[in-house]
């Protein structure tokens, strides 16, 4: 039986996690990385507008698929939570900006609220 121990992963290009939660883990060559929002990982503040929040999201989550040593193209899973389901083109057409075909599989959902009243929010496996 093989062990595979876990290893935190953590960068300044992403915010801090503002919670009992790692920035992502990595088990082995499969790398779980958290939520991410709109908030600039300097100020630690939301970014102002929804276009410049899906930028950040992308950002954030690009910046700790990079401290993990991956990418944003290894994304094979791509749950997004908007709490305006008519950005949904938006989210499509900055998407397109930061993943390229063969794109990874992906969940829209429409979320009442989510945590820090914000509009958009990302999340991947690698």
């Amino acid at each position: 039986m093989t062990t595979n121990t876990k290893q935190i992963i953590q960068t300044a290009g992403a915010p801090a996690a503002i919670g009992t939660y790692s920035q992502a883990v990595k088990v082995g060559s499969t790398v779980y990385l958290s939520g991410q929002i709109g908030l600039d990982p300097v100020t630690m503040q939301m970014v102002d507008g929804i276009e410049a929040q899906v930028h950040r999201v992308f950002q954030n989550l690009r910046a700790v698929a990079d401290a993990a040593d991956g990418s944003l193209a290894d994304v094979v899973k791509l749950n997004i939570f908007l709490t305006d389901l008519s950005h949904f083109a938006l989210v499509n057409t900055i998407m397109a900006e930061f993943l390229s075909q063969p794109y990874p599989a992906r969940s829209a959902i429409g979320a009442a609220s989510v945590s820090r009243v914000i509009r958009a929010r990302g999340k991947s496996n690698l």
